[in-house]
């Protein structure tokens, strides 16, 4: 992110007013108090349009009062900090002037150590538009003061201000705010690409949806055009609806994400993709998921709901559970299997539902094992909005290596009882698939242990060589017991 200086530097005498949410912050305060009462709260919100009837102000008191935000993590506008930092040392007076409330302004300025003086909303007033104007006129006069800005709505201020800071503005914005007064200082708003909402959309994990296509194969339905194009629609319906949770996931869990070493990259977390944007686009991937269930058969539209509700349920409070997230994980891998099988309308196997919960119980524990060694090495005692501690490391090893060789052993079970006799020629040869399995879930164990595995197991195997050989053998075994 760049800035250009358009002009020279401000004289230190004149105040510099400088506004919070866009501009001092990627970010917005009331959309960021908005999601965290929605989580930890989420009947409060009932009352939100009883309090915005009442004014914009009291809305952002009444969430203000009702959540907590790491003030220290957010997304802050470095270069624009570094460049307040300057005209600090010159001895110039810094004014954050904000329409967020009073509550947020104040810690912000004392983790900053920044500003000589904070004005914002409170209970009484929304500082926004004309209340700043009129608010920054009676301090300092019409042209006693540079305002440091980010949307039009800044114009009515500019229009007054000696000079104008656009900060993460776009560039017709500089134009109209030029017509007005002169700009000291432009940082144009870094453009969001497809590549970027895709990556908040977790496009790579609809990787795991490819489960919808299990039944299809365990049913050995071959010929079935319609139960083709039934698994693939239910698989692009699948996929939209997760990618609307994984986004609500992220709203909800700014702050864990945050001081997250890896994770504060992600778009909404890093402000690179604001939270009103982050929510309609949510929106319209739900939407889009939802429509498509309207050619595909009932139960699968039941089964998906289902999954909404649970994938919800996981985002707002779930995931800070101990033992019951995992458990909610696997069951989520679980009903992917589920919704397959209705979309094709083929009976559910009690085989594969059992393979699929241990082994899916397996891989969750991998993931939660594999975030307490990051902890563990960044010398924290506990994830946090998670419920585990570091010391919960060696039990859940011990469970989740379990999980995953329960999971070996249904699978041999199936091998050896009745109903294989019916799908497979050559039953025998899927033996080979016990040791394979055995050899994969041992590995992703005993790179977890030396903190080699990526957080998400499902990464690891597409990035893994090892586990692309796994599948491409399993495969084969599958297809020589049922041609030979």
């Amino acid at each position: 992110m760049t800035v250009d200086t358009i002009s020279g530097s401000s004289q230190v005498t004149t105040p510099l007013c400088v506004d919070l949410d866009g501009t001092l912050i990627n970010t917005d305060l009331l959309l960021e108090s908005f999601v965290r009462v929605l989580k930890e709260s989420p009947w409060v919100l009932l009352f939100v349009p009883f309090w915005l009837l009442k004014g914009k102000h009291i809305l952002k008191a009444e969430l203000a009062a009702r959540c907590h935000i790491n003030i220290e993590k957010l997304p802050y506008n470095e270069a624009l900090i570094s460049h307040l930092s300057t005209q600090q040392n010159l001895g110039r007076q810094l004014i954050l002037c904000t329409g967020s409330n009073i509550k947020f302004a104040l810690q912000i300025n004392q983790h900053l150590n920044l500003f000589d003086e904070v004005i914002a909303s409170d209970d009484m007033r929304n500082l926004t538009g004309s209340t700043k104007v009129k608010e920054l006129n009676e301090r300092f006069s019409s042209g006693g003061y540079d305002y440091a800005g980010n949307e039009a709505i800044d114009l009515k201020i500019w229009k007054d201000a000696r000079k104008a800071l656009v900060i993460n503005g776009s560039v017709s914005l500089k134009d109209k705010t030029e017509k007005l007064t002169e700009i000291d200082l432009f940082q144009e708003k870094p453009r969001v690409s497809l590549k970027l909402y895709l990556k908040a959309a977790r496009i790579h994990q609809w990787v795991k949806n490819l489960l919808i296509f299990v039944p299809l194969g365990t049913a050995h339905i071959v010929n079935s055009t319609d139960a083709y194009m039934a698994s693939i629609l239910a698989f692009i319906s699948f996929g939209l609806l997760a990618s609307s949770t994984y986004i609500i996931n992220d709203l909800t869990d700014l702050d864990s994400d945050r001081c997250h070493d890896k994770k504060r990259e992600r778009p909404f977390a890093s402000g690179a993709i604001s939270i009103q944007r982050g929510i309609l686009f949510s929106a319209g991937l739900l939407i889009s998921g939802l429509s498509l269930t309207l050619v595909l058969p009932i139960e699968f539209g039941i089964v998906l709901m289902i999954y909404l509700i649970t994938t919800l349920s996981y985002s707002l409070r779930l995931k800070s559970m101990a033992s019951v997230d995992v458990i909610t994980l696997a069951l989520l891998y679980t009903v992917r299997v589920i919704a397959g099988a209705f979309a094709i309308g083929v009976t559910l196997s009690f085989w594969l539902l059992a393979f699929s919960l241990f082994i899916f119980l397996c891989l969750a524990i991998v993931k939660r094992v594999s975030e307490l060694i990051n902890m563990e090495k960044q010398n924290k005692d506990k994830a946090m909005g998670r419920g585990y501690e570091v010391a919960d490391r060696s039990v859940l090893q011990s469970l989740g290596t379990s999980s995953g060789y329960m999971a070996v052993l249904v699978m041999a079970l199936y091998i050896n009882s009745t109903d294989v006799i019916k799908l497979y020629q050559t039953p025998e040869i899927l033996w080979i698939l016990c040791p394979i399995l055995l050899y994969w879930i041992t590995r992703v164990w005993m790179k977890t242990a030396r903190g080699l595995m990526n957080e998400d197991p499902i990464l690891f195997a597409l990035k893994d060589k090892n586990s692309w050989m796994v599948g491409l053998l399993s495969g084969m075994a599958v297809v020589l017991a049922t041609i030979l």
